[in-house]
C-alpha cells in the first residue's frame, strides 16, 4: 500500500470525503482558521474538533501502531496533510503533543511515560506546550538558564522563565528544558522535563503582539515541581532530547503548511486582479516569483522526507538530513516577502481594518505576523550558522563560555 498510488488516491478521496462530513455544522466556522498569527481561534472548539479527528482515527498518524498509532507511511502522511489544508481544517491545537512530544517519548521516552501520555494526546485530551525560549536564549538555545534543583525524594524544583510560549493558558503539560548541573556550559547539563501547568509555583502572561492578539505568553517558575519519573532521557541528557524533538518540526506537517502558503498567495493574486495591482508588470513579476519560490519549497520538503520509511525517522536518528537545514530559512523568509507583497497589492487599503472583508483581514495577519517567521525557532543568523557548520562541515562561530 505505501508505493501503490491507487491506494493512495483512495485514501485521498477518503480523507476529503470525512473532512467535507465532519468539519461541518458547529464546526464549520473552524475552516481556515488557528493558524500562525491566529491560533487564538475559538481554542476550545478546536479541541473538541482534536477529539472529532480522534474519534475518526485521524490522530497519530504516523506513530507505530504498538503506540496507538496509525504505522502510516510518509507518503501517506503527506496524502492527509495535503487533503486536510485544502479542505481548510483548522490549526491544530494538538499539533505539539501529537507532532512533537509524541514522537519523542517514543523515541526517547521510558516505558512509563508512554504509557501515561501517549493515550490523553491520540485521544485529543491532553495538550501540551513547549518550554524551551527564554529571555536571554532564544535562538540560542544552549544559553538556557532555567534552573532545576533535585530534591532529596528525587523530585525536581523548577525556577525560573520561558518566553514565546505558543497555547500555554489553553495547554495542561508543558515540556521545558532546564539546567541541572550549574557548572557546565553550553549544551551540556541540561535535562529535559513534563510538568503539569496547574500547580503552585507555575504563572502564565499572555504577551500582546502588533496584530492584537496574544497567542504568545510568558512562563514563570517558582519552585514548580516536576515529578522524578518525569525527566525524558537521563539527567544532563536534555541536550540530545530536545534536538530530537526539534527534528520532527521539520515534518509530514510542512507539506500542510505549504497548501496554506498556497491559499494566501492565491488571496494575494485574487486581490491584484480585483484592484488592477495586477497590471503593474513588477508586481506580477513578484507574484511569479512567489509562484515559483512555492513549487522550490515543496520539492525540497519532498526531498528531504524522501529515504525517512515513517514521520519518526529523522529524529529517532538524530541529526536531520542536510537538506531540512535549509527549510526553515527559506519558508520564512518566502513568507515574509508574501506579506509584504500582500500590502504592496493592496495599497492604501491594507491600512484600513474591514472585519467584514475576511480575506484582507487574513492577508494583513499575514504581513503583521511573517515579520516574525525569521526569528522564532532560530533567527536568519542562527539558521544560517546551522546550514554552514552541520550542512557543509565549515569552522564553529566563536562562542562565548557564559
Amino acid at each position: 500500500m505505501v508505493n501503490d498510488p491507487l491506494s493512495h488516491a483512495q485514501l485521498r478521496a477518503d480523507v476529503a470525503a470525512w473532512l467535507n462530513e465532519h468539519l461541518a455544522g458547529r464546526f464549520a466556522c473552524l475552516r481556515y482558521r488557528g493558524g500562525p498569527g491566529d491560533e487564538e481561534a475559538w481554542p476550545e472548539l478546536r479541541k473538541d474538533w482534536e477529539r472529532e479527528l480522534a474519534a475518526g482515527g485521524w490522530t497519530a498518524l504516523g506513530w507505530p501502531k504498538a503506540c496507538g498509532g496509525k504505522g502510516f507511511s510518509v507518503a501517506q502522511q503527506v496524502v492527509f496533510s495535503e487533503e486536510y489544508a485544502r479542505a481548510g481544517g483548522p490549526g491544530r491545537m494538538g499539533h505539539i503533543g501529537e507532532g512533537l512530544l509524541g514522537p519523542t517519548l517514543i523515541a526517547c521516552g521510558s516505558e512509563d511515560q508512554r504509557r501515561r501520555f501517549l493515550p490523553g494526546i491520540l485521544a485529543g485530551t491532553q495538550f501540551w506546550c513547549q518550554g524551551y525560549s527564554e529571555p536571554g536564549a532564544g535562538s540560542d538555545l544552549a544559553n538556557v538558564r532555567t534552573r532545576a534543583v533535585r530534591e532529596r525524594d528525587g523530585n525536581w524544583r523548577i525556577s525560573g522563565q520561558k518566553v514565546w510560549t505558543s497555547l500555554a493558558l489553553d495547554s495542561d503539560w508543558i515540556f521545558v528544558l532546564a539546567r541541572t548541573d550549574v557548572t557546565a556550559h553550553g549544551n551540556r547539563g541540561l535535562s529535559f522535563f513534563l510538568m503539569p501547568l496547574d500547580q503552585p509555583g507555575i504563572e502564565i502572561r499572555p504577551i500582546r503582539q502588533m496584530n492584537g492578539g496574544s497567542e504568545f505568553n510568558e512562563v514563570f517558575f517558582d519552585g514548580a515541581l516536576a515529578a522524578g519519573d518525569d525527566v525524558v532521557g537521563a539527567p544532563g541528557d536534555g541536550w540530545r532530547v530536545a534536538m530530537t524533538l526539534l527534528g520532527f518540526e521539520r515534518g509530514i506537517s510542512t507539506l500542510g503548511q505549504q497548501m496554506q502558503f498556497s491559499r494566501e498567495l492565491a488571496w494575494v493574486i485574487e486581490a491584484a486582479r480585483r484592484n488592477g495591482a495586477a497590471r503593474d508588470p513588477v508586481i506580477r513579476q513578484r507574484i511569479a516569483h512567489a509562484w515559483s519560490g512555492l513549487r522550490i519549497m515543496r520539492h525540497n520538503a519532498l526531498r528531504m522526507l524522501s529515504g525517512a520509511e515513517d514521520g519518526l525517522h529523522a529524529g529517532a536518528q538524530g541529526a536531520p538530513r542536510r537538506e531540512a537545514l535549509v527549510y526553515k530559512y527559506y519558508w520564512s523568509n518566502w513568507h515574509r516577502e508574501l506579506g509584504q507583497l500582500a500590502m504592496d497589492v493592496l495599497g492604501a487599503e491594507g491600512n484600513v481594518i474591514d472585519a467584514g472583508d475576511e480575506k484582507r483581514t487574513r492577508l494583513q495577519q499575514v504581513f503583521l505576523f511573517s515579520r516574525a517567521d525569521t526569528i522564532y525557532a532560530g533567527t536568519n543568523e542562527i539558521q544560517l550558522n546551522l546550514m554552514a557548520e552541520r550542512g557543509l562541515g565549515m569552522p564553529r562561530e566563536p562562542r562565548g563560555t557564559l
